[in-house]
């Protein structure tokens, strides 16, 4: 029986997206909805030697936009995606799984994109398939009852903002690599939890629901 989740599509997205995700069949992601700033839509979350670090994707015109989220673009002008894997590279090189998905996502950072919607997209796709996620996703610009045949829709959007996406209980545990330095840090973007425990992923984020 098909069930179905309406979420932000975020950048990188965090370890509670994919945890509440795993409940469901069917991810809804909007592309008509009004873009909404101070939200992950355009941001991550990952952990250095010296505490959290945001990785925030630049905007043209900025983070007030009142356009369409599908219509969001990309500023290229600054060199952000060298500034955000070199970033990455420095916290998670020691992790242990680092090399083994360098070459999958190295090329998110290489390649120009213009639209910050179908970049997120893009990496929710290489996602599903490194994390043998099997939720399906869909995309739409009309959220009706011909997508759903009327079965409910549960609405996570905006559940988690960059003010309070570490205040639930319910932290699951993993080694982190500056954990020693740092303590462990909940809920950061997906890149943590696979740099640190690989393979092992899917099962930490099925754990987590009991």
């Amino acid at each position: 029986m098909k069930n179905y989740l309406l979420i932000d599509n975020q950048y990188f997205p965090m370890f509670n997206w994919f945890k509440n995700s795993l409940l469901k069949t069917n991810i809804i992601l909007v592309s008509y909805e009004s873009y909404q700033k101070m939200t992950f839509r355009n941001r991550c979350v990952v952990a250095g030697s010296r505490g959290l670090i945001n990785l925030s994707i630049p905007l043209v015109g900025g983070r007030v936009q009142r356009i369409p989220f599908k219509d969001v673009r990309i500023c290229n002008l600054e060199k952000w995606q060298l500034n955000h894997w070199r970033t990455i590279t420095s916290c998670y090189n020691r992790s242990p799984y680092f090399e083994f998905y360098r070459d999958s996502l190295e090329p998110f950072f290489l390649k120009r994109v213009d639209f910050l919607f179908d970049h997120n997209l893009s990496i929710l796709y290489l996602l599903k398939q490194v994390l043998g996620f099997s939720a399906e996703f869909s995309v739409t610009d009309q959220l009706d009852e011909a997508l759903t045949g009327g079965a409910i829709i549960e609405d996570l959007r905006n559940k988690w903002l960059p003010k309070n996406f570490q205040q639930e209980n319910s932290a699951f545990y993993y080694p982190q690599v500056f954990e020693d330095k740092i303590g462990f840090q909940p809920n950061l973007s997906i890149l943590d939890l696979l740099f640190n425990t690989g393979p092992e992923a899917l099962n930490i984020l099925k754990q987590s629901l009991i």
